[in-house]
């Protein structure tokens, strides 16, 4: 029995060896350069790549500010990984360096080492040929040159400082404008209204009703337009002399209403006789005779000149007042 399991044991290490070592066969890595030749002083990119499962971990090596004592680091860049389309199970990440270096010469840039779960795999050394400027030492030395003087006119300075100039106008011209509307402006100042003393409540009846007759609508059989209109003249002049909603009374109502305002028996007789006429011809479609409407008029205006609110006269208070 425990010989078993110490074959079992073996057996999984075997196993987990050999499935280390295919990981790490199928782990990649590179190190190249942007430019192999650069100027003293320039800048160029180094390139850090890694092809790996995607379920493999692998880290890249620890880099700071320099590579060796002559090349330095100037930028690291953030890790591109990218999928391989022709293995979705493989991926590559790459890491990019910002490198410089001021010594002239041919510089060595050593392999780099990455840590996987099957071992250490190290990639290519690398050269990188750093030149000088050169100097053509058959002529002659000359002086360091003045600064060249540039021409700076108005539209350069106007070019650069605009806002300077924009600011101050357009408060010059929101000034102006102001000025300009608080002169012009409508001033409040107090209307007065001239009121016209509007007629008496007696005068306007009588002109409706001197209207009413040069419209001969009764001579032409329009009985309940004749009436209706009387009937709504006689109305609105209670409504104004007296003060009482005559329309939207009844004739009986009406009489009512004007019993303690005295008013003469004979002048509310003249007043019953011209509504209960008007109330029939509207309601019931009596046809009057014609001296019938004739009397009917003159009713109506006896009836508003014997009731108006100004002092009568002995003649007015006598006998009637339409002839």
């Amino acid at each position: 029995m425990k010989n078993r399991i110490f074959n079992y044991i073996l057996t999984f290490m075997f196993l987990s060896c050999l499935c280390i070592k295919a990981i790490a066969q199928n782990v990649e890595v590179e190190s190249k350069l942007q430019q192999y030749t650069i100027r003293i002083g320039d800048q160029t990119k180094l390139f850090l790549t890694v092809r790996q499962p995607a379920a493999a971990h692998v880290n890249f090596p620890k880099l700071t500010d320099t590579i060796t004592g002559k090349i330095q680091i100037v930028n690291i860049g953030k890790p591109d990984t990218t999928q391989d389309k022709s293995d979705p199970k493989k991926i590559t990440v790459i890491q990019s360096y910002t490198i410089t270096c001021f010594d002239a010469g041919t510089q060595t840039i050593p392999s780099f080492a990455f840590d996987t779960a099957g071992g250490v795999i190290k990639t290519y050394e690398l050269t990188l040929q750093v030149e000088t400027v050169k100097v053509d030492t058959t002529k002659a030395i000359y002086d360091i040159k003045q600064p060249l003087a540039v021409s700076y006119t108005f539209f350069d300075w106007f070019r650069d400082n605009w806002y300077w100039v924009a600011l101050p106008v357009a408060a010059i011209l929101f000034i102006a404008w102001l000025i300009w509307y608080l002169r012009k402006r409508p001033k409040n100042e107090p209307v007065i209204q001239i009121v016209k003393p509007g007629l008496p409540p007696h005068e306007i009846a009588l002109n409706k009703l001197r209207e009413l007759i040069e419209l001969k609508l009764w001579q032409q059989e329009e009985f309940k337009g004749y009436y209706s209109e009387l009937s709504d003249i006689i109305r609105e002049y209670l409504e104004k002399r007296y003060l009482i909603k005559a329309h939207e009374k009844t004739t009986d109502e009406i009489l009512a209403g004007l019993r303690y305002l005295g008013i003469a028996n004979e002048d509310k007789n003249l007043l019953r006789q011209v509504l209960t006429l008007a109330d029939l011809v509207k309601f019931a479609k009596e046809k009057p005779l014609p001296a019938e409407n004739e009397q009917a008029m003159y009713d109506a205006m006896n009836f508003v000149v014997n009731t108006q609110q100004f002092e009568q006269t002995e003649k007015t208070k006598g006998g009637s007042g339409y002839v």
